[in-house]
């Protein structure tokens, strides 16, 4: 389905019909701009808005139109605020308030007050402004010319966003099996999140993927091996002509069922428990690993929240270099001056994370008690990322961000058999921790190579969760004041 950002235009009659097509005119200009900045959802521009009724209709349109999944609003000329009421009051979607204007440059040796009159945004939009901080309405706001690189960059970053959003409110996830036990922050509230975010999550036995994995040829599996074998580099052990090589027919098996499965129920995310395998032969590893990689949101332990973040942020990192994966911190260098971070899962990091051709590999697995599961190993590639938990902090929702750099092991890990990642928090590491610790964040997280702080900043805004942001500039003492707002007004917008 063709996603759809709808572009709308305010004026008014006041100013005569010429002036009104004028403001269509110079309106589809801008969207003719905006149309070449290659986003990942098309502009859409609508008529020019002149009245509340032409304004309500067009803002239960967009609500009704699965395609749409924001809008832009411009104020060209002088729009009167008040016809605006009833259709902010009724918008459902994500909203943008693009403050722009026809002409870049001002003419200066030509101005009249026909040209004042027709170009007015300044006026307008403040309008605007303010009527959507009197009803309250959630918006991202961008300031400049449709031309400029950076506003096409910090719309893009928005459009993202919605779309993110607009995914979790069709989710459906699929739990195999329940949360890890006696763990608490893989626990939270399915109804409220379904509420917030619009993602359905329920629960099947284990045993049902595990028919599902019993139905699946040998033949269908070994063609899926044969693509292994392309695509990664596997171990001598697992080939066809190895000792080993029913080990990975099965976890061919895995992925099979389990991409047929999440399919027969129209789901984009699942999750797995080591403590809840049933009649499974292998925790899955690599199956989880190659649909992560082709878009899915996956959490371990039954932890559906990193599920729902992984899968938002594999929507909003569509065609960006980079990539996105469940992740867990795990130990730490202490070592002063070369603090680091070293991050992993038992299994499931997904291989967006690298440009390098991963490897096959099987080996023992100390808890589960199954057979030795295959996994993806490789080690993520240095760069900018950042890492983002989703909390239930029992009466809202917390998102917690913090910016990274991956700069990858200091030293080989040749002991390591696992997919990792090693990286240095923004701003420091003890600053850091202490600050993640404060804010209750989860230790699972969804990495994301591709993101960047505004378009989790505007997922944030557009879905009304609380958002944690660890950043180069966040200090101890700023962050402990910036947890308490928050916290205070997000209980105090719940209402009673």
């Amino acid at each position: 389905m063709t996603q759809q950002v709808w572009f709308i235009t305010g004026s008014q009659g006041l100013y005569g019909p010429e002036v009104v097509e004028q403001v269509a005119e110079n309106s589809k200009q801008i969207v003719a701009l905006l149309q070449g900045s290659g986003f990942i959802a098309d502009v859409v521009w609508k008529p020019t808005l002149t009245s509340k009724d032409s304004i309500l209709r067009t803002m239960l349109d967009a609500n009704s139109d699965p395609e749409c999944i924001g809008v832009i609003a411009w104020m060209h000329t002088f729009s009167p605020a008040k016809m605006w009421i009833a259709g902010l009051d009724a918008l459902r979607k994500p909203l943008c308030h693009l403050h722009t204007q026809a002409n870049a440059e001002l003419p200066w040796a030509t101005i009249d007050m026909d040209f004042m009159n027709l170009n007015q945004a300044a006026h307008g939009d403040r309008e605007f402004g303010y009527i959507e901080s009197r009803l309250v309405i959630a918006r991202t706001t961008v300031v400049g010319h449709a031309s400029n690189p950076a506003v096409a960059k910090r719309l893009d970053d928005w459009i993202r966003a919605a779309a993110g959003a607009a995914a979790t409110r069709s989710m459906k996830l699929v739990r195999f099996g329940d949360n890890m036990r006696d763990v608490a922050v893989t626990e939270g509230d399915k109804v409220e999140a379904e509420h917030v975010f619009g993602v359905s999550v329920n629960t099947h036995g284990v045993n049902d993927l595990a028919d599902a994995v019993a139905q699946v040829s040998d033949s269908a599996a070994e063609s899926l091996c044969a693509e292994y074998a392309d695509r990664y580099e596997v171990v001598p052990e697992l080939r066809s002509t190895g000792e080993r090589h029913d080990s990975l027919r099965y976890s061919a098996k895995l992925e099979i069922a389990l991409r047929s499965f999440l399919e027969a129920h129209g789901a984009t995310a699942f999750t797995t428990n080591f403590e809840d395998l049933g009649a499974l032969a292998q925790l899955p590893g690599m199956s989880v690993q190659r649909l992560m990689a082709d878009g899915y949101g996956f959490g371990a332990e039954g932890d559906w929240k990193t599920a729902v973040l992984v899968r938002a942020a594999k929507v909003m990192g569509q065609g960006l270099p980079g990539g996105a994966s469940l992740m867990e911190d795990y130990t730490y260098n202490l070592v002063p001056g070369q603090e680091r971070i070293l991050g992993a899962h038992m299994l499931e990091v997904c291989p967006s994370l690298t440009t390098a051709k991963p490897r096959c590999e099987i080996h023992p697995l100390g808890i589960g008690n199954r057979a030795d599961p295959v996994r993806l190993v490789f080690d993520a590639d240095p760069g900018p990322a950042i890492v983002v938990a989703l909390s239930d902090m029992r009466d809202r929702f917390r998102l917690t961000a913090n910016t990274v750099q991956i700069v990858g092991p200091d030293q080989p890990l040749p002991n390591l058999p696992v997919a990792r990642a090693v990286w240095i928090p923004d701003p420091d590491f003890y600053t850091s921790a202490e600050c993640w610790l404060m804010a209750g964040a989860a230790h699972h997280t969804c990495m994301s190579s591709a993101l960047n702080p505004n378009i989790w900043t505007d997922f944030a805004e557009i879905t009304g969760t609380e958002l944690a942001l660890i950043t180069k500039s966040t200090t101890t003492s700023t962050f402990k004041k910036e947890l308490r707002w928050t916290q205070a007004y997000h209980r105090l917008a719940r209402g009673l």
